[in-house]
């Protein structure tokens, strides 16, 4: 007889839910250099390591609308996202054996296929968190949840690295997988959603993605920064070889970036915020165009203005992420938590994508005016912000304040009390 203790798929805790997104977010994280690397030993060229990288992550903008629309229609949305976890890590595994076996179309369709469930590794998690914790405990669980994604961006390359080192490119396809599918039972086991209230969720869709002046400032500030960082990340290379002495050293460069966001994120979720997320998001992103304004200035020189510029930009990144996640908590109806968080995720990833394909006429040209762009970028994303009427007040975003002078009102959202 089994024991009524035994519980193989019991609800898990909050504690639980991020180790289970920090593995998958890392597993991800690996993922792209793993497939960059097992693509240039099975063609290679960079450029057949490219387009495989390329295929995996731009099918994310369409990706991240419908996985977060079955998200919220699901009743056990815990299971979709195991479901899609699933599939990714058996994606890279079937991307891994068309290597070489399969013409590079077929293959690259494959990588098309993984890259639309994505999303799931970053917005699905985020948005059932809420289900695991009350209202008073979100605002660390913000902090702790983009802390996963400091600690996976440090991590996933390092360990991807070290595996395709030691045992080769495919052991580091191997290990993203494994890393992904370890998520799958914390995600099955996600309490159900709540009971649907009256209304109709198709008619509130597009009011609440871009209807909502708080959610779409958030969005548009934090697609610029990503489309920004997508331009600095195409003159890595270029960077290493300018400053560092070879190519492939500009890639330590993200290191000192994934490090300063650790530390910034960590310390910003252990502090009492009084600042509204409102604020953090578009000092954040004045932040990071000075950063790449330094790094303009400096390319040209020593590798001292990178450093500074780098780890500047990551202190901001962090703590610009748990803003991030604060307003579309705040903002949005638990109802579409799936559909706007994966859609969010989807349009940072395409936005990176075109950030990079951007910068590389412009960097082939000249290096500053490329970090420039990014610079420009950054401080352009800032601009939904400007003016006193968009200005914040002390005591939290106008979402916080409605819910206070109603507390017994119906509630919208589990984020921030």
């Amino acid at each position: 007889m089994r024991s009524p203790s035994f519980r193989p798929f019991s609800r898990p805790s909050a504690a639980a839910h991020l180790t289970g997104a920090l593995a998958a977010r890392t597993g991800d994280e690996a993922a792209g250099p793993a497939l960059a690397l097992a693509g240039f030993a099975a063609a290679g060229s960079t450029s057949g390591a490219a387009a495989l990288l390329a295929c995996a992550t731009v099918a994310a903008a369409v990706g991240g609308p419908a996985l977060g629309a079955l998200l919220d229609r699901s009743p056990r949305p815990g299971r979709l996202l195991a479901g899609a976890l699933a599939l990714y890590a058996a994606g890279l595994g079937a991307v891994l054996l068309g290597l070489g076996r399969l013409p590079f179309a077929v293959t690259a369709l494959l990588a098309v296929v993984t890259g639309l469930t994505g999303p799931a590794l970053a917005g699905g998690w985020t948005a059932q968190l809420p289900r695991l914790a009350p209202a008073d405990r979100m605002p660390r669980l913000h902090g702790l949840d983009s802390l996963t994604f400091s600690v996976a961006a440090l991590a996933g390359p390092a360990l991807a690295g070290g595996a395709a080192l030691l045992l080769g490119a495919p052991a580091a396809v191997v290990l993203a997988a494994a890393l992904v599918a370890a998520a799958v039972p914390v995600a099955w086991a996600l309490p159900p959603a709540a009971p649907r209230s009256g209304g109709s969720a198709r008619g509130g869709r597009v009011r609440a993605v871009l209807g909502r002046g708080p959610l779409l400032r958030a969005t548009v500030t934090s697609v610029g920064c990503a489309t920004a960082q997508g331009v600095v990340a195409a003159c890595l290379p270029a960077l290493g070889a300018r400053a560092l002495g070879a190519p492939g050293q500009g890639a330590l460069l993200l290191s000192v970036t994934a490090a300063a966001s650790l530390v910034a994120t960590a310390l910003h979720a252990r502090l009492a915020r009084t600042v509204p997320a409102a604020r953090v998001l578009w000092g954040a992103a004045l932040a990071q165009a000075g950063a790449w304004a330094v790094a303009a200035s400096g390319a040209p020189g020593g590798p001292a203005a990178l450093v500074v510029a780098f780890a500047v930009a990551g202190a901001a990144e962090g703590p610009q992420l748990t803003a991030l996640f604060a307003v579309r908590h705040e903002e949005t109806p638990e109802r579409l938590r799936g559909r706007v968080f994966a859609t969010g995720a989807g349009l940072k990833i395409t936005g990176f994508a075109l950030g990079a394909a951007a910068a590389g006429p412009v960097a082939a040209r000249s290096l500053p005016a490329a970090l420039l762009l990014a610079a420009v970028l950054c401080a352009a994303s800032a601009l939904p912000y400007a003016g006193p009427r968009n200005r914040p007040s002390v005591t939290g975003t106008r979402g916080a304040r409605r819910t206070a002078r109603r507390p017994g009102a119906p509630r919208r959202s589990s984020g921030r009390p």
